[in-house]
């Protein structure tokens, strides 16, 4: 039977490289045809009568007639979409919200999930993401022989409308697919919609370490905590993770870099295990690493989104360039924008992007356009920090569990600073030389902060803080954002987060 279902499913999924190639071989005219598409089925919704989208017939009409948004912009479009108000931003009357709690506050996000999102851009995305591993990477094609297990979130009834229901992406898309996937994933839908983090995680465990589990679909930082409690239970020493599933292929990961959790996962999951990036959020599914050799993602065009970017470097102009894709460059740095068949209208979703090619396009995560630190003019962007830890990290060996950094203000005699909170896996063999090697990263990787560190006249070296262990998990927990999609602010542009955790953990009599 599991013979049957692996041709049957390599037979199917290898029928869509076709599609792709299609599409990324007419990636402008895939992309122009899509933005007429969206807009055409938005016509008739009170968005569209406000920009009148009846009459848009070009992509420079529909970017000089709407305005670029945020969702402090569309949020009370979408809070009449979650009271039930029908044809808001999209036709129809919208059921689920994928809750998000951002990067940088505390308030939450919901994103409108519409059967056009769910369908034609998520659940798209996970078939292209099977097809693309086994054209590209699969070496002992056992992915079908056994189970996929998912780490995801959960859902819960709407505050806004009793027939509406807002959780983790994953948890919208558990809820929605179709019966027969109960058969090929793990855990038991019952398991995987549960609320409390630590109770599901037990329960979770419970269930999955006796399944046969040829793929892992997850945030790396999750992922960890699930499988060290599974070789705790099963009391395998050596972290020896094939004695569990002997059959496990691929590690299809998002949500947050990799790299500092990489050595990590790779103690805890046979070398064989191959590591696929994806490029996904509550708002859309933008990316693949689709080639095993490369780390970029291929861009993907037809999942009912449309791209525009916006230059970083005219990030805070008045009246930017928005570009499409006929105009990037490649090697240049833009702010991601999306129009999308969720009803998000040139919604700038916060993350910054490089175009790494053309033929087909694609491109590389470099940071958030709200989560840096920019205190002294130093423009420290998360990619540069994660660079700085994982360097720090191989020339120490260390392991950086979790970190958050916010910048140090001057002081009377003393000029600026950054301040690391990093809670360590495993300690460096010198804490101060983990330090210069971070410092001395930052400085390689980012002009403006190695200007600022000339001669330590506004910036000092960076100050190092070291976080008890279970401190970023105690924070989540007491924020009630354990489990799903969450994760640590790594930089903030003020003390906030970082003064209200060490408030808590770092109490003196």
């Amino acid at each position: 039977m599991n013979y049957i279902i692996n041709t049957i499913a390599e037979w199917n999924l290898k029928r869509r490289i076709k599609q792709i190639e299609a599409s990324l071989n007419n990636p402008f005219q895939t992309q122009e045809t899509l933005l007429m598409q969206l807009i055409k089925a938005a016509s008739l919704t009170e968005w569209g009568e406000k920009y009148d989208f009846s009459t848009i017939e070009t992509v420079a009409q529909f970017q000089e007639r709407v305005p670029v948004n945020s969702y402090e912009t569309l949020f009370p479009y979408i809070e009449k979409m979650l009271k039930g108000e029908p044809d808001i931003l999209w036709h129809g009357n919208i059921l689920w919200f994928a809750k998000s709690s951002g990067t940088t506050n505390d308030k939450s996000k919901f994103i409108p999930v519409t059967e056009e999102s769910l369908h034609d851009c998520h659940y798209k995305a996970g078939k292209d993401l099977l097809a693309l591993y086994l054209y590209y990477h699969s070496r002992n094609n056992r992915l079908f022989s056994g189970k996929v297990l998912s780490i995801g979130g959960s859902h819960q009834i709407s505050h806004f409308n009793t027939q509406a229901r807002f959780g983790d992406l994953s948890a919208v898309m558990t809820e929605n697919l179709p019966i027969y996937y109960e058969y090929i994933r793990t855990p038991s839908k019952k398991v995987a919609l549960m609320s409390g983090w630590e109770e599901k995680l037990e329960a979770m465990c419970e269930e999955v370490m006796r399944e046969d589990v040829s793929a892992i679909v997850g945030v790396p930082t999750w992922a960890i905590l699930l499988i060290r409690k599974v070789l705790e239970k099963k009391g395998i020493e050596n972290n020896d993770l094939s004695k569990v599933w002997p059959n496990l292929e691929a590690f299809f990961h998002g949500g947050v870099n990799i790299a500092p959790y990489k050595a990590q996962l790779r103690e805890l999951m046979p070398e064989s295990v191959a590591f696929i990036n994806i490029y996904n959020a509550s708002e859309g599914f933008f990316g693949i690493q689709y080639r095993p050799e490369r780390e970029d993602f291929l861009l993907m065009i037809d999942y009912g989104i449309f791209y525009e970017f916006l230059p970083v470097a005219e990030l805070h102009n008045t009246n930017p360039k928005i570009l499409t894709l006929r105009e990037v460059i490649i090697g240049e740095e833009y702010a991601l924008i999306i129009s999308t068949n969720g009803g998000l209208w040139r919604y700038m979703i916060g993350d910054t992007v490089k175009i790494t090619g053309n033929n087909p396009f694609t491109i590389i995560i470099t940071g958030r356009t709200r989560l840096f630190i920019n205190a002294f003019g130093e423009e420290l962007m998360i990619g540069n920090a994660e660079t700085a830890i994982a360097e720090a990290s191989e020339a120490t060996g260390a392991r950086v569990k979790d970190y958050t950094a916010a910048p140090v203000y001057f002081g009377a005699e003393s000029g600026g600073a950054h301040e690391w909170l990093i809670e360590f896996e495993r300690h460096p063999d010198s804490l101060q030389h983990f330090g210069e090697v971070m410092d001395n990263t930052l400085r390689r990787v980012n002009s403006d902060y190695d200007a600022k560190r000339s001669g330590d006249m506004i910036l000092r070296k960076p100050v190092i803080t070291l976080a008890p262990e279970g401190t970023f998990y105690e924070w989540l927990k007491q924020k009630n954002k354990l489990g799903g999609q969450n994760k640590i602010p790594r930089l903030s542009n003020n003390r906030e987060l970082i003064e209200a955790i060490k408030n808590i953990f770092f109490k003196t009599d």
